[in-house]
């Protein structure tokens, strides 16, 4: 075909003209037009191997063209490929059936299972849920750094300022309460850092509490002191919040791993005052962190879970949420509560159910731990070897690399940068042979490398990993 004639230049060039820049996001300098993808490998023009550490934001946890799963999205396409999602078809049952009786399992609870196309909608899905449960209250309390979607509803309680700046308030802002960062505590109980670099936040906490004895959890429970904090009425402890949004694991703000013990007391004390759990997995669910749900790690019975992205293995834009009996069932939320012309569509189902089944055949809950244990061992040798690498951590395959200055702890999102410019160029050598890599910066400086390698990634891809990210550190302090 007369397009496949164009040079990357032209295509560039075509970008630069008629497509809007609000839908990308436009770090690269030089940026390369990717043409075919295999397990945990992308490819530009010239056949140019590029390893992908973030496997689009975790939504291909189970590796790019995975044949099985593939297979099932093939077979809905040549069968039922389309169908009005008012109207029911055999995988949407499936699935949801699925996914609500592995949720029961984990939490206890039953709950219902409603679909829609994209992690955003989700959240803007679960905020009808909460505002209708809770009598139209339309405050909620949110993490700094946390990060739960663009829409305009999902951008009151993502964190950053910048996401609403142009658009103004949709609703209400949440009360944002500091995230437990152990690094890079809020209330400046982070002096120990040196002494506690090369451990994860879990060995550092130990049961939990560590010196602080969770201040930040402290210092949010005094809102519900007296009245004049804003939060309660203190007469008959009704408050005018109706929801805490939580990331288990922090994603966009940087991967960050709290320490044990804080989110089960935090859901103790909502509890005591009617304040619903959302639990947003979007990121974490489907077993990144070697659980189905991250909130699973830490002694947590959510009243909504939220999930998108690794739930089709990102063949198909599918989302969903699971709610409690009690908050979802036909009475409580009836039909057309919400509504997408998309949602629970049957290429989308078809392969969230195979997904689903594919994670049945595998034991994903040693596997990912396994990996995880290796490849975070790995990268503390390297950060043996450069003070650069200020904070790793990691939790099954979710793993962050904070860099800093040679003190260990200021952060460096300049040599963050680099690093990541320097990867997708395409030419970091390792036996001969040409590599890219690519990275992901989050976290609240920019500074901080999170790395979400495919689920199914080999012991000597992630040797090959660490071999050419060495490189490019070295490359990028020169």
């Amino acid at each position: 075909m007369e397009h496949d004639a164009l040079t990357d230049e032209e295509l560039l060039a075509l970008e630069s003209q008629y497509c809007s820049y609000g839908d990308t996001v436009h770090y690269l300098n030089d940026p390369p037009i990717f043409t075919h993808a295999e397990g945990v490998w992308l490819y530009g023009r010239g056949d140019i191997p590029y390893l992908d550490f973030q496997m689009w934001y975790s939504a291909v946890n189970f590796g790019y063209r995975n044949p099985e799963i593939e297979a099932a999205h093939q077979h809905q396409m040549e069968t039922l490929p389309q169908v009005a999602s008012q109207y029911l078809h055999r995988t949407k049952i499936l699935l949801a059936t699925a996914l609500a009786r592995e949720t029961e399992q984990r939490f206890g609870q039953r709950g219902r299972v409603h679909f829609n196309v994209g992690g955003a909608q989700a959240i803007e899905d679960s905020l009808k849920v909460v505002r209708s449960q809770r009598g139209g209250k339309s405050l909620m309390f949110a993490f700094m750094g946390g990060y739960h979607g663009r829409t305009l509803a999902a951008s009151e309680i993502t964190s950053s300022f910048r996401y609403r700046r142009r658009f103004g308030h949709f609703a209400n802002r949440a009360q944002f309460v500091p995230y437990p960062y152990c690094y890079r505590c809020f209330y400046g109980h982070s002096s120990a850092h040196a002494a506690t670099k090369g451990r994860s936040r879990r060995e550092e906490i130990g049961t939990g509490e560590g010196s602080c004895g969770f201040e930040c959890l402290r210092q949010f429970a005094q809102l519900f002191e007296t009245e004049y904090y804003g939060v309660i009425d203190r007469k008959d402890n009704a408050t005018e919040y109706a929801a805490f949004y939580m990331e288990p694991v922090q994603a966009t703000g940087g991967y960050i791993i709290p320490p044990i013990g804080y989110f089960s007391k935090l859901a103790d004390l909502l509890r005591q005052y009617n304040i619903l759990l959302v639990d947003d997995e979007i990121q974490m669910g489907f077993y990144r962190t070697g659980r189905l749900w991250a909130a699973e790690h830490f002694g947590i019975s959510p009243d909504i879970v939220t999930f998108a992205k690794s739930l089709t293995n990102g063949l198909n834009p599918l989302s969903g949420l699971w709610a409690r009996e009690e908050l979802i069932n036909p009475t409580a939320f009836p039909p057309g509560s919400t509504h997408s012309t998309f949602s629970s569509n049957p290429l989308g189902t078809a392969a969230g159910l195979a997904t689903l089944e594919y994670i049945r055949r595998h034991d994903f809950s040693t596997i990912v731990v396994e990996k995880g244990a290796y490849l975070l061992g790995r990268l503390r040798e390297l950060q043996n070897r450069y003070p650069v690498l200020g904070d790793v951590d990691g939790l099954g395959l979710a793993l962050r690399v904070e860099m800093t200055k040679p003190d260990g702890f200021t952060p460096d999102r300049a040599l963050a940068d680099r690093i990541f410019q320097a990867g997708m160029q395409g030419d970091t050598q390792v036996g001969g042979k040409c590599y890219g890599l690519v990275l992901d910066i989050g976290g609240y400086y920019k500074n901080t490398f999170t790395l979400a390698p495919a689920l199914t990634i080999s012991y000597e891809e992630m040797d090959l990993f660490v071999e050419l990210f060495e490189i490019l550190i070295r490359r990028c302090l020169e």
